[in-house]
């Protein structure tokens, strides 16, 4: 028994210093000092020995056992220290290579445009107000004094998820849940940015998707004037001191009266930008106001109409194409 604990010594110790895997090692450890290794089958026989030889014997056994526990962490070690080397050595990074340059980023100048204006309100008293893009026929049309059989309804054949759900066409649908939740409280000063949505032929000035703002404003004593004041502060705030604006009579369906509202532009002439009015006593009376009592005001204007002009783009679609040369542009605004 002797000869075969220093026999499987030898041979442990052979293949533990050849190994040259963490894996074989792990294997040899089974194969000799595990459960049905071959040290525990050699102590096996140990019941056959003399009462003399049993203590001899075992103390060889545990000498073999300790040499090869103490030459498996060797060489365990060794291994792993090696295998981190050579990680290390093919993932070295040179740190003196310059890093790779990363373009700063810009808003987009629609946001930009949407900024600005928010700004200017926010300044006038104004909150902004919100709401869904997919928008119940209720709100779009029929508490802004359109009908189902309202003719101007044509004007604004948009997208259809069922008879009574639509993709909103204007921000305007945002009125009358904020005048419902207003629960007749004044006064009520709000804008209404958003996307919107109606069946245009997409062209250089034309979109089937365009970004609003809407804003209201209902109290006591409202008048046409506030409302000019109001128009003539964000114009030339937008566009410089010295803009020209103009208002013409105009008809829609939610003000009454209405205007169009333009800017005179030295090269251009005079430019519509967007429209007006009073709010129509309806539309105050179906958000449970007493038209008697309160009068308001109520325009609307493209963002993309407003950037246009203000930057000087002459084609809508620019605005949308994620063109980096073109967005490049505004880095500065």
């Amino acid at each position: 028994m002797r000869e075969r604990l220093e026999s499987l010594r030898t041979e442990a110790l052979q293949e533990i210093q050849s190994a040259t895997e963490m894996e074989l090692i792990k294997d040899l450890k089974v194969k000799y000092l595990g459960k049905k290794g071959e040290l525990t089958a050699v102590l096996r026989g140990m019941g056959s020995l003399s009462a003399e030889e049993r203590p001899v014997i075992g103390g060889l056994a545990n000498e073999v056992r300790a040499a090869l526990e103490t030459a498996f962490a060797q060489k365990s070690e060794s291994l792993e220290t090696a295998e981190l080397e050579a990680k290390l050595q093919s993932e070295t990074i040179d740190v003196t290579l310059p890093g790779a340059s990363l373009e700063p980023g810009s808003i987009h100048p629609l946001h930009s445009v949407i900024e600005q204006i928010e700004d200017i309100f926010i300044g006038m008293g104004f909150e902004i107000a919100e709401g869904p893009e997919v928008e119940l026929d209720h709100y779009n049309f029929e508490m802004l004094n359109l009908p189902k059989d309202h003719p101007a309804r044509d004007m604004q054949d948009s997208f259809y998820i069922t008879p009574e759900i639509l993709l909103r066409t204007h921000t305007s649908s945002v009125q009358g849940r904020t005048l419902l939740a207003k629960e007749g409280e004044v006064p009520v000063r709000i804008i209404m940015p958003g996307k919107v949505y109606r069946r245009d032929d997409d062209d250089a000035t034309h979109s089937h998707q365009f970004t609003q703002i809407e804003g209201l404003v209902v109290d006591r004593g409202v008048s046409m004037g506030e409302l000019k004041g109001v128009l003539l502060q964000l114009i030339q705030k937008m566009f410089g001191p010295d803009t020209e604006v103009r208002l013409r009579p105009s008809y829609f369906p939610f003000t009454e009266p209405s205007v169009e509202v333009d800017i005179y532009h030295p090269e251009k002439g005079w430019l519509e930008i967007l429209g007006a009015g009073m709010v129509h006593p309806r539309v105050l009376e179906k958000a449970g106001y007493d038209s008697e009592r309160y009068t308001g005001f109520a325009f609307g204007l493209g963002v993309e109409r407003v950037a246009m002009l203000k930057y000087d783009i002459d084609d809508i679609r620019h605005l949308y194409n994620n063109d980096l040369r073109f967005l490049r542009q505004f880095k500065s605004v």
